[in-house]
């Protein structure tokens, strides 16, 4: 039985055609025929409430955008297996060119939530979510066995360990650790709270979040 497309999606189309899209026609021209030249990769989770082109208000071509659960990024690892991800970044970094990449985080992240239920023994369902969460599981353990922490403590604290991490990855890749060496890419971790709307950046030498001055 044929099934109908979304109708909110439809009537979203229809006002980002009426609206943003006639508002920008030419920059989507340019784009569509000169390619895109975003400056920044942005690696974000790919929850619904936290979508990095909203968050930063940042429009067409602007951003390199790379959404996974709990925005985790793997050791540099080739093999004859399938990298999304790894595959995206090498993407931007080697053809793209860009500059910047930064690692978002969130909180009240459901990845972040499973790994840690999966520290405590309740591991997730389903076949690829586990074994993806298996990448923060050593610090999940110890982030899980911490009592003095309060569940929404150990949460965060995850959400923002797990973003570290990431970010040490990256500079496992040879591509990335060359132009970081060069002065070609800098890396930044970012944190977002979906329920006050707060931005925290990492600094760069102490891993420390603090709200930037804007």
């Amino acid at each position: 039985m044929a099934q109908q497309f979304p109708q909110f999606l439809l009537d979203g189309y229809k006002s980002f055609m009426s609206g943003r899209y006639a508002g920008e026609r030419d920059r989507y021209r340019a784009l569509a025929q000169n390619g895109q030249k975003p400056t920044t990769l942005m690696i974000a989770c790919c929850d619904s409430r936290a979508a990095p082109e909203t968050i930063f208000d940042c429009g067409p071509g602007q951003l390199f955008v790379l959404r996974n659960v709990a925005n985790l990024v793997p050791p540099f690892g080739p093999d004859g297996t399938y990298h999304a991800t790894s595959a995206a970044i090498e993407y931007a970094v080697v053809h793209l060119k860009v500059a910047h990449i930064v690692v978002m985080g969130h909180g009240r992240c459901g990845g972040i939530e499973a790994a840690l239920a999966t520290a405590a023994g309740k591991a997730p369902e389903g076949d690829f979510i586990g074994k993806w969460l298996s990448m923060v599981k050593p610090v999940a353990a110890k982030v899980e066995a911490n009592d003095l922490l309060t569940p929404s403590e150990r949460q965060t604290a995850l959400e923002r360990i797990a973003i570290r991490q990431s970010l040490g990855n990256l500079s496992s890749f040879p591509s990335i650790r060359s132009r970081v060496e060069a002065g070609e890419i800098s890396l930044y971790g970012a944190w977002f709270d979906i329920s006050t709307g707060e931005l925290w950046v990492m600094n760069g030498e102490s891993g420390d979040f603090t709200r930037p001055d804007i």
